[in-house]
């Protein structure tokens, strides 16, 4: 039954539910209303953004896991250089 599964694409939902779960759980130990989330990503750009030049509108933030270690992952791209005229 394993290339039915993969062929009707049954694989992929089920990975993509134990991700979803895995997602809801580790927001759950973290103790953070997606409220909090937000605002702690916005402190996040509104701090970076004194010091380097970024992207504000592509910041991503979210919580990854590791065994037994949460993390709590950024995505902040970066503002191309301006170049400087000689």
């Amino acid at each position: 039954m394993g290339w039915f599964d993969r062929l009707t694409g049954r694989e992929k939902s089920a990975q993509k539910a134990k991700d979803r779960l895995r997602l809801v759980l580790i927001h759950d130990r973290a103790d953070l209303t997606p409220g909090q989330l937000d605002a702690l990503k916005d402190e996040l750009i509104a701090v970076i953004s004194r010091y380097i030049a970024i992207e504000p509108q592509s910041v991503e933030i979210q919580f990854s896991q590791h065994g037994r270690e949460q993390f709590l992952v950024a995505n902040i791209p970066l503002r191309p250089p301006a170049r400087r005229r000689r």
